[in-house]
């Protein structure tokens, strides 16, 4: 049985990953039809061989995208679109859709009516209250999530930054503390690492880092040794340099 405690960081997680998975979707669209300008001076390319068949199952393949899940392709035409991309839209999508209908489904909530990806996922963090006193549907919620938000940042070929945090990790005593401004969060970047936390990711998920969240950077800077400051003007700085990127 999972302790209070233990359920707030899971729902801390689950509210961490919707939000970047939000964030995140609607750029998918954006991926799917890339520019296809040539460099000044280049002559243009041959037509590829079957290149009138692989347009029209493209057409088809943005059809089946903007029917299914809402999404046009911005100035689709011609251009060939990233089968990948819509891949990882479809499993997004599909996957959104069957988490909450489950998470209603367990709570006894009646089905949900059709919304886009980023509605499904702000009705679903609205359950977190409901969804608490299930922790094995938390737990399941949380690593769906997470799942859903990896493979959308891995198909939009995001690097996220990373800023290094003084001291060592009160788990593992490395210096392996690193801020993550994108969410708000610091984790331990040691593969060895793994906490005592029944209920944390890096128990039982090779790929996950123990995380703290912005309400524990005080209770972390005093176990590592570091500053409070220290960790909010890395979370800052690294967000007014993104701010400054964007307007140039």
């Amino acid at each position: 049985m999972l302790t209070e405690p233990a359920v707030e960081r899971i729902l801390t997680d689950i509210a961490l990953w919707a939000a970047s998975l939000a964030r995140q979707f609607p750029e998918l669209a954006e991926e799917l039809a890339p520019g296809r300008r040539s460099p000044t001076g280049a002559a243009p390319a041959a037509p590829h061989p079957g290149r009138d068949d692989l347009i029209r199952e493209e057409r088809r393949e943005a059809l089946l995208l903007q029917q299914r899940h809402g999404l046009v392709v911005p100035g689709h035409g011609a251009a060939p679109i990233r089968l990948h991309v819509s891949d990882a839209i479809r499993d997004i999508t599909d996957g959104v859709v069957e988490l909450e209908e489950a998470a209603r489904a367990r709570l006894g909530l009646p089905r949900p009516g059709r919304a886009p990806v980023v509605e499904r996922l702000r009705r679903t963090t609205a359950l977190l209250d409901r969804i608490a006193a299930h922790p094995d549907l938390a737990r399941h919620v949380r690593d769906e999530l997470r799942r859903m938000a990896r493979r959308c940042a891995r198909t939009l070929g995001d690097t996220e930054t990373v800023v290094r945090v003084s001291g060592r990790c009160p788990w593992c005593d490395s210096v392996s503390l690193r801020a993550f401004p994108d969410r708000r969060a610091v984790l331990c970047v040691n593969p060895a690492c793994t906490c005592a936390l029944d209920d944390c990711g890096c128990q039982d998920d090779p790929a996950y880092r123990h995380l703290w969240p912005e309400t524990e950077w005080a209770e972390l800077a005093e176990a590592a040794g570091a500053r409070t400051e220290e960790i909010e003007t890395a979370m800052d700085a690294t967000t007014a340099t993104d701010n400054e990127e964007r307007t140039c």
